[in-house]
C-alpha cells in the first residue's frame, strides 16, 4: 500500500466550506510518485497551473468550481489524464496511476 496519508494532504488550517479543492496521490504500481508534475486543465484544454508531487506522491489544487482535466507527468511513463468536478465545500479526492 502507498505511503500517501488516507485522504490526502491535511486539511489542518483549510476552510474547506468556502474553497473548491482537488486532492489526490500520483501512484506507479501502487507506490507513490515522487516529483511527478500534475497540470490543471481547463475545460478546454488550456493549462492553469502546475505543482510537483510531494514524497508521498500527493499534490493539491485550489480551484474555481466547475470541470477540470488533471494531467499527470513522470518520467518514463506515458501522461495520464483524469477529469474532475470541483465544488465549493466539497475535496474532489482523485487517485492517478502512471
Amino acid at each position: 500500500m502507498c505511503g500517501a496519508t488516507r485522504g490526502g494532504p491535511s486539511l489542518e488550517g483549510v476552510d474547506v466550506a468556502t474553497e473548491s479543492i482537488i486532492q489526490g496521490v500520483v501512484v506507479h504500481e501502487d507506490e507513490p510518485v515522487a516529483n511527478a508534475y500534475v497540470r490543471l486543465l481547463d475545460r478546454t484544454g488550456e493549462f492553469t497551473a502546475e505543482v510537483p508531487t510531494s514524497a508521498t506522491g500527493q499534490f493539491r489544487f485550489f480551484a474555481a468550481p466547475g470541470d477540470w482535466t488533471l494531467r499527470a507527468l513522470a518520467p518514463k511513463v506515458t501522461p495520464v489524464d483524469r477529469t474532475v468536478k470541483a465544488a465549493r465545500g466539497d475535496v474532489a479526492e482523485v487517485r492517478i496511476s502512471v
